[in-house]
């Protein structure tokens, strides 16, 4: 997982993304991908190396659920929804990012 700059994301932080573009509505894996690059303004790209076992992490923790559909290239592929422990989830971790964000700008405005 990296971004243009080819920096890592912090910890914790491609769940938050998971959910987050999972919270817009229903996607495949590769959707999922792609709309974090959306939503981001491209500069992050989510490789499946990291983007699928982090499915597999979520899913494991009930906070998204999958099945097997037709995708719109009429190919058979697994779509993840959020489930309403992942809905609660997501509020969660924005909320630890947005105090984490702010401590460090805090930190790098220090003289």
């Amino acid at each position: 997982m990296v971004s243009k700059a080819k920096t890592g994301l912090l910890q914790g932080t491609l769940d938050m993304l998971i959910l987050k573009a999972l919270f817009l509505g229903p996607l495949h894996g590769y959707g999922i991908g792609q709309r974090i690059a959306q939503i981001s303004g491209d500069e992050l790209k989510i490789e499946e190396g990291s983007l699928y076992p982090g499915l597999y992490r979520l899913e494991r923790r009930g906070w998204i659920e999958s099945e097997w559909d037709v995708s719109e290239n009429n190919q058979r592929a697994k779509f993840y929804k959020l489930t309403r422990s992942g809905r609660k989830q997501l509020i969660i971790e924005e909320q630890n990012w947005e105090r984490l964000a702010g401590a460090t700008m805090k930190a790098l405005r220090a003289n």
